[in-house]
């Protein structure tokens, strides 16, 4: 079955099912955009890699040793008459544990000479939060905006905080398309949580004109193939709604959950 919402479901937007969601949406614009661009572009998929130290254990193991010599094996080395000493350190410490979070995006690039045309991005809650992750897309994100390469950057998560654009409007979620041609400025689709998620233009390289994906139809997809109504409903939308629109979220979830 499709998605109960005429737009973005807000149950997709806790935290612990978006990594999943993110992982299956762009497989499948993949898949979408493939038949609109070939044979002259192909469509790759990427990762940005997010390193996270890990918080540290209650306990951290601390070992202590003596310098010790180790003794050969008789027949070798005390043949020769070589003794080999092996120093020990004396102390044994623990790095921090880390944790790698892997965010995909698109790549539309030419076929012969793999000049990158466009790049596509959904945003992640990493994105959007203030840290060493966000810092690290805005870093990319301003060398593409300096780039001969187009940026479709979609946004479909309320929490954090928006990526800086001027005279931006007021929306919860939101869709940027940025030509080469028209920067500074780009198109901007703003999109309520009870709006259809549009029909969007993915350009490509001069003379060649845009390619299309229809966002609400690209949900749909990846809801009924991947099982989401039997559990996400378990949660609560992440952050919470207001109460009118909480009431009005609640009316859509299918009724067997």
């Amino acid at each position: 079955m499709p998605s109960p919402f005429p737009g973005m479901n807000p149950y997709l937007e806790q935290a612990e099912l978006w990594q999943d969601f993110h992982l299956e949406f762009l497989p499948a614009m993949r898949r979408q955009l493939v038949p609109q661009v070939g044979p002259d572009y192909i469509v790759k998929l990427e990762e940005h890699l997010y390193i996270h130290d890990l918080p540290p254990e209650p306990r951290i193991r601390i070992g202590r040793s003596d310098l010790s010599v180790a003794r050969p094996e008789i027949g070798q080395s005390e043949k020769a008459g070589i003794f080999t000493g092996v120093l020990e350190a004396p102390a044994r410490v623990e790095t921090p544990k880390q944790d790698v979070e892997r965010v995909p995006f698109l790549e539309i690039r030419d076929r012969v000479g793999r000049e990158l045309i466009t790049v596509v991005e959904l945003l992640s809650p990493s994105n959007k939060r203030p840290g060493d992750d966000r810092e690290q897309y805005l870093t990319k994100r301003r060398e593409l905006l300096r780039s001969r390469a187009h940026l479709v950057e979609i946004d479909l998560l309320r929490g954090g905080a928006a990526m800086p654009v001027k005279n931006r409007p007021d929306c919860d979620y939101s869709i940027l398309v940025s030509r080469v041609q028209d920067r500074p400025y780009a198109d901007f689709w703003p999109i309520g949580l009870r709006d259809r998620l549009p029909l969007i233009p993915i350009p490509l390289r001069a003379p060649d004109g845009d390619v299309q994906v229809d966002l609400q139809e690209l949900l749909h997809r990846v809801y009924e193939s991947t099982g989401y109504e039997h559990y996400i409903y378990n949660g609560s939308p992440d952050p919470p709604l207001a109460p009118r629109d909480s009431e009005w979220a609640r009316e859509h979830i299918p009724s067997k959950v």
